[in-house]
């Protein structure tokens, strides 16, 4: 998964605003195998990846931003582009979640609201006086 989650970026956003984001490079079949065999390379391949992502949305600015994005020839603004990939970004990580939580058995930590604590996180959310605030503070501290 996590290597068909780098094949997909590698090929999305390397040249994003010149060319095509199906790459002639990408060996979509491929990436379904199993020949990342340990963590670093697995590591490695995500990093890559998530680098690639993060250097081309770099690269957007008020010069470029109306540019027709194309993916397998169906154009794109550069926010559809975003969107369209974030969305398939958010699928495949969740199933490495969904993976994680069954390979860890009793021993997962939820990355949300644990089971049974809603009633307390809510308690605490709403004991805070009302504003605007992102979502993500808390986590950012």
């Amino acid at each position: 998964m996590v290597k068909h989650l780098w094949g997909n970026m590698m090929s999305r956003w390397t040249d994003f605003l010149t060319t095509d984001g199906e790459k002639d490079f990408r060996k979509r079949d491929e990436e379904f195998e199993s020949d990342l065999k340990t963590r670093a390379e697995i590591i490695a391949k995500w990093e890559e990846g998530w680098a690639c992502l993060f250097e081309a949305l770099d690269s957007i600015n008020e010069e470029n931003f109306d540019t027709s994005i194309s993916i397998r020839n169906q154009g794109h603004s550069i926010p559809e582009a975003i969107n369209r990939q974030m969305m398939h970004y958010a699928y495949h990580v969740g199933q490495m979640v969904y993976l994680g939580r069954m390979l860890r058995g009793d021993n997962w930590q939820s990355l949300s609201i644990p089971k049974g604590d809603s009633k307390v996180y809510n308690a605490e959310k709403f004991a805070q006086e009302k504003g605007k605030r992102h979502f993500t503070d808390e986590y950012l501290k």
